[in-house]
């Protein structure tokens, strides 16, 4: 496979260089134009959609994009989250409809990961393309087959769906696809993490081989198996803004606290840090934390509503218009809503349960700071969570500030502090009380702890390093956090002493504290510590300067950024087959393997970006061979408990668990690509459907003579007149008639004739 030329790729742009580039965006022009849009040669009726919808200029990754799919390329475009993505593939997409030629045919397929943002999707195309003409339809699990079925027959131009449910229309009514020309992968590692990768390999093969396909991810590992997976021919690969990660104007603020203190920590945030007319996005581990932190909210007064996998299609989508109408203040999420959603007034986000990986973490506060508003995340964390946070520090490039208990607090961003205990101990008291009050918060309360050691056991391990770097953080030193600073100011001294008797250490033992010096245990205790009283004093000698070097003095540890040929060593190495080879080393004939240690000469060697590329990654060698869980964990019983390493069931006939064979083709059918998919996805429904509204035969599939009406639905008139010329229509199809046909028309025509005579004459005589 013949790899992209990177380096080229970044200058067939719309613009020379980025002077032009900020030139152009400064300019004032006498005529009305779109910012920069118009040096990109788009058409008057794409420009004015854009104009409507509110861009002024495109985009880093839009300028650097837009040129290369109008060309026909290919295009694996990598940018932060927030930066405009979408535009990227639905503009070029409008400038081809405009200059197609057969306007009956599906021209265009996008696919989404979840339901949320392929509506989110469809609502960009409506809006950009609202001039153009573009009739886009939308495939949904959950939604009525029936009218999905309806809705194929009348051939849109652009198809956004979502993978499981598209190919079972797919395979339903036989579907080719072969007018589809332009096709789009977007969040495209998601949609291999959520396991579709058996879906799109079949929906790739039914497509034809001149399509142009597109992938678009905030994240890109090295390794390109979603590359090869998707089929891309020659591709152009894009990588902006991905060192930063973070957005500029996204403020990181980090809480300690136990546990049990997270429900207190949540409305503390609520009442005296976001404001009364912010909307906060509030994510949590599974969907009982959901429902727990929903009833908790409601009896706190704050408006909000939910968002988990197993709530109602139709649910979901009110839940989520409630929200982004500005009709409640927060919103109750898991990881579902973690990508791709596009809430224009979010300026808030809160990490109720830390993500366990840093690209979650990335998704998760990318819902807020988009197009260059500003935005703040708050994350509480937990002792178990800590870990978790330095990978997420390593992953960035950054260090973690520690706020100390002197009261002096920073500005910087990702400073890591605590909510002052006596906030802290009001809202316990409330939270308590309103447990005691509300059997039904309090059942539900056991709940979600049950369902978060569920959770636990799913969740995958942080690495050992930070483990270790735990231990060593001061955390019981840690001061009030900056954002509660001046609502700590009174209760300074309060909380100084507090942390005083939290760290105080008493001198002696339990057999020495109170007791009388007479005693045989106080004598030997006290030889004892004078014998090896000079040991303990070097021992914490030693130990003082590792702390302070790795975490008092807040080190910063600066990562070396990846370059382009960095990436392209890392392309041609995953697209070659992996294979063991043997090399020859001297010429005495001494073979050693490639994945060998030589202990002589080896020189262990780690990657400067070794923690930036393992957070990028979505599958690797490693995950692989350890059967790793996926980055997303489950939000509900069914996914906490199902185990990817083995699965059991019970067997009633030999009375024990078994494994199950996952790779039984027993329930399954074979596609035109050879790929094993269940039979029910050929439940015969269309047939049923095709039958009952007398739609055409076959009009699922695309031959090239089916004509217009051969697409539409054939249905019956409801008036007189109308069902008189439908049966006018159907007696002038019959073209060959027998003679005794022949014979009766004639009779019937005389017949007519002569009625008619008479009628004549009785007018003239009247």
């Amino acid at each position: 496979m013949v790899l992209p030329n990177i380096e080229s790729s970044e200058k067939v742009v719309g613009f020379d260089d980025d002077e032009d580039y900020e030139a152009e965006t400064t300019k004032k022009h006498s005529t009305k134009k779109l910012g920069g849009f118009h040096r990109l040669g788009l058409h008057p009726l794409v420009l004015k959609g854009i104009q409507k919808r509110g861009y002024k200029t495109p985009t880093p990754i839009q300028r650097k994009t837009i040129p290369l799919i109008m060309e026909g390329r290919d295009v694996v475009a990598m940018a932060r989250t927030g930066s405009g993505k979408t535009a990227c593939f639905l503009i070029p997409l409008f400038e081809k409809l405009l200059v197609r030629q057969n306007k009956n045919t599906t021209k265009a397929l996008i696919l989404s990961p979840t339901r949320e943002l392929a509506l989110q999707t469809n609502k960009f195309v409506k809006e950009l393309g609202r001039f153009c003409g573009v009739r886009a339809a939308l495939v949904l699990g959950g939604d009525s087959m029936d009218n999905q079925f309806s809705m194929m027959h009348s051939k849109p131009d652009v198809l956004v769906a979502t993978p499981g449910r598209f190919l079972h229309l797919c395979v339903e009514m036989e579907l080719r696809l072969s007018d589809v020309e332009y096709v789009v992968f977007d969040e495209a590692d998601r949609l291999f993490e959520m396991g579709f990768g058996e879906q799109l390999r079949e929906i790739v093969h039914r497509l034809p081989d001149s399509r142009q396909t597109l992938l678009f991810s905030a994240t890109l590992p090295k390794v390109l198996v979603e590359f090869a997976r998707a089929g891309l021919t020659d591709p152009v690969l894009l990588r902006l803004d991905v060192e930063s990660k973070l957005p500029d104007t996204l403020e990181l603020s980090f809480i300690s606290c136990r546990s049990e203190e997270k429900p207190a920590a949540l409305t503390c945030l609520l009442d005296h840090v976001v404001p009364s007319d912010g909307q906060v996005a509030i994510f949590v581990a599974t969907k009982h934390h959901v429902e727990y932190v929903h009833m908790l909210l409601d009896q706190a007064g704050v408006s909000n509503t939910f968002i988990y996998s197993d709530l109602d299609p139709s649910a979901r989508k009110i839940n989520t218009a409630k929200f982004q109408t500005g009709k409640v203040r927060a919103l109750v999420v898991t990881d579902v809503a973690a990508r791709g959603l596009d809430i224009p007034s979010l300026d808030y986000v809160i990490n109720y349960n830390f993500p366990a990986k840093p690209k979650l973490f990335v998704h998760r506060v990318g819902r807020c700071a988009r197009a260059g508003r500003p935005g703040t995340a708050y994350s509480l964390v937990a002792g178990d969570e800590l870990c978790y946070l330095l990978d997420l520090q390593l992953f960035l490039g950054r260090s973690l500030p520690l706020i100390d208990t002197e009261g002096a607090t920073t500005a910087e961003s990702g400073a890591l502090g605590r909510i002052p205990q006596h906030l802290l101990d009001d809202q316990l008291s409330k939270i308590q009380l309103w447990h005691n009050n509300n059997s039904g918060l309090n059942s539900q309360r056991v709940v979600s702890e049950n369902a978060y050691k569920q959770y636990l056991k799913s969740r995958p391990g942080a690495s050992v390093d930070s483990v270790r770097r735990v231990k060593q953080l001061p955390v019981n030193t840690l001061g009030p956090h900056p954002a509660f600073t001046a609502l700590a100011t009174p209760q300074v001294d309060r909380a100084a002493f507090l942390a005083q008797i939290k760290n105080f250490k008493p001198q002696g033992t339990v057999f020495e504290l109170g007791q009388s010096s007479r005693i045989e245990s106080y004598k030997v205790m006290k030889t004892k510590r004078n014998k090896d009283n000079e040991k303990i004093l070097n021992f914490k000698q030693k130990l003082q300067p590792k702390v302070t070097d790795e975490v008092g003095e807040n080190k910063r540890v600066d990562l070396e950024l990846s370059d382009l040929a960095d990436i392209s060593r890392t392309f041609s190495r995953v697209i070659l087959p992996a294979k063991r080879r043997e090399a020859q080393i001297g010429g005495g004939g001494k073979r050693l393997k490639v994945g060998g240690v030589d202990k002589e000469h080896f020189i262990p060697y780690k990657p400067a970006d070794a923690h930036t590329e393992q957070g990028l990654a979505v599958e690797n060698f490693q995950q692989t061979a350890a059967h790793a869980m996926l980055d997303m964990t489950g939000d509900t019983d069914q996914a906490l408990r199902q185990s990817h390493r083995a699965r059991m069931t019970w067997d009633k006939k030999r009375k024990r668990m078994v494994g199950v064979d996952t790779n039984s083709k027993v329930g399954k059918i074979k596609s035109e690509s050879g790929t094993w998919i269940p039979a029910t996805y050929k439940s015969g429904r269309y047939k049923a459907w095709v039958e009952r509204s007398k739609a055409g035969e076959d009009s699922g599939s695309d031959n090239e003579d089916q004509e217009d009406s051969n697409t539409r639905l054939k249905t019956t008139p409801n008036t007189r007149w109308g069902r008189h010329n439908l049966k006018v229509q159907q007696k002038a199809k019959i073209k060959l008639k027998n003679t005794d046909q022949i014979l009766k028309q004639r009779i019937i025509a005389e017949k007519k004739k002569k009625k008619n005579a008479r009628k004549g004459k009785k007018k003239k005589k009247n």
